[in-house]
């Protein structure tokens, strides 16, 4: 080594090293014993090899024979033993020089980083299997209430009011039966609500906007004839996206359906669908007349559970909570903007 870099090498914090086309060190500095615990005699004398964990070796020597036909190599991970018995990880990167039959290498030590990762991974996995019972628990029990209160309805349905004279009796009877009827809603909400979040969210593959939307609007056919929505889109600037299908066809359901739902009185919907791409920003976006909505009053609770802001209309409150959070799931989002009597645009971004 040339004198003028002895200093650095010398004072550097992180390990360097050089070796040669045999497998045996050259020259190591300071950081590099104090971390191994062997003096730089001991490290000089034996193969590379002889360091290395045991399970490593054969991955190492496979890198190692790549970077010798000159292929420098950046960001490899293995594990060493240090004198005391224990393991360090250490990501290196290093340079081959033919003309010298050197490697050039310099070695981070990684190993509290890897014991946070594999710490985190332990820990995911525990709430994974966690949140895999609570979701059965909770499917399991809603399920089985249906029956009883499925019962309960059949039975109302066998009454005869004919022959009951009490009006105060009838009128218990009809909260009771409003009551279950009103359980059963929720029941049948929280099922959808769980059915929906349970759906493989990893399932990816390319899809287009213009399938999804036709097989959206085969499904509600009736709904659009009925109401006379007129449908405008134009996804010429993005055909498709990397994404879940299902949740993809849940964001143009519910958002189409919102539109038909909460248009203008004696105005006939019309619904424009748009696709853009931001500076690499994949977006998609909805636009209708409709009725939108105040959003300096109601704007934060637009994506939340059981949020309503029409109680003439029929709804469960959970389309846009799914459309949320079923997007948030896959690094997405969704935004709006709306005017009372001015319709809403709804933006959904895509990660990219």
């Amino acid at each position: 080594m040339k004198a003028k870099f002895k200093p650095f090498f010398e004072s550097s914090v992180d390990m360097l090293c050089i070796a040669d086309y045999a497998g045996y060190f050259v020259d190591v500095n300071p950081a590099f014993v104090n971390l191994l615990g062997y003096t730089k005699e001991e490290l000089l004398s034996k193969k590379i090899n002889e360091f290395i964990f045991e399970r490593d070796k054969k991955g190492t020597q496979q890198v190692r024979n790549e970077m010798l036909k000159n292929a420098p190599i950046i960001n490899f991970q293995n594990r060493y033993v240090n004198k005391s018995g224990d393991i360090i990880w250490l990501s290196w990167s290093a340079v081959p020089v033919e003309e010298e039959k050197l490697v050039y290498a310099i070695a981070k030590d990684i190993t509290h980083e890897v014991h946070l990762r594999n710490q985190r991974i332990h820990e995911f996995s525990k709430l994974k299997n966690i949140n895999e019972d609570l979701f059965r628990v909770n499917y399991t029990t809603s399920h089985d209430l249906r029956a009883p209160i499925n019962n309960m309805l059949s039975l109302f349905k066998l009454l005869d009011y004919g022959h009951i004279n009490d009006e105060d009796t009838i009128e218990l009877l009809d909260y009771i039966k409003k009551s279950a009827q009103g359980l059963k809603g929720s029941l049948e909400t929280y099922l959808d609500l769980i059915q929906t979040v349970g759906k493989k969210s990893d399932d990816l593959k390319e899809v287009y906007f213009e399938k999804i939307l036709s097989k959206v609007l085969k499904n509600i056919g009736s709904l659009m004839t009925s109401s006379q929505t007129r449908m405008e889109y134009d996804f010429s600037s993005c055909e498709s996206i990397y994404f879940n299908e299902v949740f993809i066809e849940s964001v143009f359901l519910n958002l189409i359906t919102n539109s038909v739902k909460y248009a203008r009185p004696g105005i006939a919907p019309v619904i424009n669908i748009t696709t853009s791409v931001k500076e690499g920003e994949k977006q998609l976006i909805f636009s209708d007349e409709g009725q939108g909505f105040d959003m300096e009053k109601n704007g934060h609770k637009i994506f939340m559970l059981n949020e309503r802001f029409d109680d003439r209309q029929e709804g469960k409150g959970i389309g846009l909570y799914l459309v949320h959070n079923q997007l948030k799931s896959l690094g997405g989002s969704i935004a709006v903007e709306s005017e009372p009597n001015k319709g809403a645009t709804f933006y959904v971004r895509f990660p990219n």
